[in-house]
């Protein structure tokens, strides 16, 4: 039996090579969550650095969006993405192996860590966007959404687990010593996409051949050509600005204004994971169930309001448990929505399209997380973390607006994919959104019954922050 056919009859754990493509998930993504909470309490605890310092940080990690975000989608397409995914693992391991060794020789400084932050942060770019490009390499069309479920899933659970873990090593080992354990799981991750026996691919020729602009050009008209990846990019991109506020906010208001150490504040955001987690545990029933379009609308209308909770939260337990709450509701909303996102991006798109689609798509969705962080520091620097939080809460309220105003409001399902040759104009794309609209019984029924089958055992998607 092929792979093909294995995937089919029985979902994507039944391939070898997506095992390990999960494997090298597993162990990236938990040492990333345990550098969530080491990180910026290095630059707190560690080099007492003020608010406006850590958002800095954190504006740093995510610069490389809004530097290299576009390049990297044509670079990537011209390039075999395992390879690529390997190499920038290795580089991500040494950068972040540099720390405990600057701290053992006692010269760590802010400026080192900016450095750190933003060599990981474009190497992730490339990972991420490879990462995208790969999967459909891997598995079929229709399994795409128990593929990314099952990815999802693996990244809920280090974000449950990881912080935790994160929050104990810094109380034992000191938080520049923890981030080791992000290295750790950067060499593995390298080590099991080592493994994968999947043939790739190689990049069609006139994508190796051709300028550079031309191909980012493609890229970037695909995407506004297309008016529902036109939303998502405007949704995603608000989401993940208001995200942004959160994270450069949220350990210096743990810290300082909830009163929680390093391994209570890892509790905290373990437990706010937990949302994240279920979400993609459900979000493929929830797909199937409600339709993917409307699951994308619902996800994010009702889970918003809980944002108020995070400024609500004030010193002590229950402070902490309002905080936990908040962001526990979001994150499940956030996930069930970057489940059907991702899925739908990656079958709608050509093949050949696909790295600078990605790209494109995460420069304008991720693109705005430095914008957001330096934001959220700002605030937090000159009003306090519990006004910048608020600030935060009144942008996660607007997130659905982008939604409810575009075509995606009357439908129930998403479209299937687009033919190759509609990359250059509106009108066949637009076309393709009307026919959804209007033929709304049929397509759903088609709509449910592929999603259906792909929430049998494993389920959803991913990011974000956030997506």
């Amino acid at each position: 039996m092929s792979d093909t056919s294995r995937a089919a009859a029985g979902g994507p754990l039944r391939l070898r090579d997506f095992r390990l493509l999960l494997a090298g998930a597993a162990t990236g993504q938990l040492g990333a969550q345990v550098t969530l909470v080491a990180l910026p309490l290095v630059a707190v605890l560690e080099l007492d650095a003020p608010a406006f310092q850590v958002g800095l940080l954190t504006a740093a990690e995510t610069a490389a969006f809004l530097l290299v975000g576009l390049p990297a989608g044509a670079l990537t397409d011209r390039m075999r993405k395992r390879p690529l995914m390997i190499r920038t693992d290795l580089l991500r391991a040494l950068a972040m192996i540099s720390i405990p060794a600057a701290a053992l020789a006692d010269v760590l400084t802010m400026a080192q860590l900016y450095a750190v932050a933003l060599v990981t942060g474009v190497a992730t770019v490339f990972f991420d966007v490879a990462h995208q490009s790969y999967l459909p390499q891997i598995l079929p069309r229709d399994q795409l959404m128990a593929g990314n479920g099952a990815l999802e899933t693996v990244r809920s659970t280090a974000h449950v687990a990881g912080p935790g873990i994160g929050g104990g090593l810094v109380q034992l080992v000191g938080a520049q010593f923890a981030v080791i354990v992000d290295a750790i799981g950067y060499l593995l991750s390298a080590l099991f996409l080592r493994r994968v026996e999947q043939t790739e691919e190689a990049p069609e020729p006139t994508a190796a051949g051709g300028s550079l602009r031309k191909e980012i050009g493609e890229g970037v008209r695909f995407v506004y050509g297309h008016p529902l990846l036109r939303v998502i990019a405007v949704t995603t991109g608000l989401a993940n600005f208001c995200t942004a506020v959160l994270m450069a906010t949220q350990t210096v208001h743990l810290v300082r204004v909830v009163g929680l150490e390093a391994g209570g504040l890892g509790l905290v955001l373990s437990a706010s994971a937990v949302g994240g987690l279920l979400g993609a545990l459900c979000a493929g029933r929830l797909a199937a169930v409600v339709g993917q379009a409307r699951v994308m609308l619902l996800s994010v209308l009702v889970t918003g309001p809980f944002a108020l909770l995070w400024p609500l939260s004030g010193h002590g337990l229950p402070g902490a448990v309002l905080f936990a709450a908040g962001s526990a509701v979001v994150s499940f909303g956030a996930v069930v929505y970057n489940v059907a996102q991702v899925s739908f991006r990656q079958g709608a798109c050509p093949p050949r399209l696909l790295g600078r689609m990605n790209a494109t798509l995460r420069f304008l969705m991720w693109g705005t997380l430095p914008l957001g962080a330096l934001l959220g520091g700002t605030l937090a620097q000159s009003y306090g973390s519990r006004t910048a939080l608020a600030w935060c809460a009144v942008g996660i309220l607007a997130v659905p607006l982008p939604l409810l105003l575009s075509p995606l409001r009357r439908m129930r399902d998403l479209p299937g994919p687009q033919d190759d040759g509609g990359t250059d104009t509106d009108t066949d794309t637009e076309a393709t959104v009307a026919d959804a609209v209007t033929d709304a019984g049929a397509g759903a029924d088609r709509g449910t019954q592929r999603h259906a089958a792909s929430a049998d055992g494993d389920e959803r998607a991913s990011p974000a922050p956030t997506a």
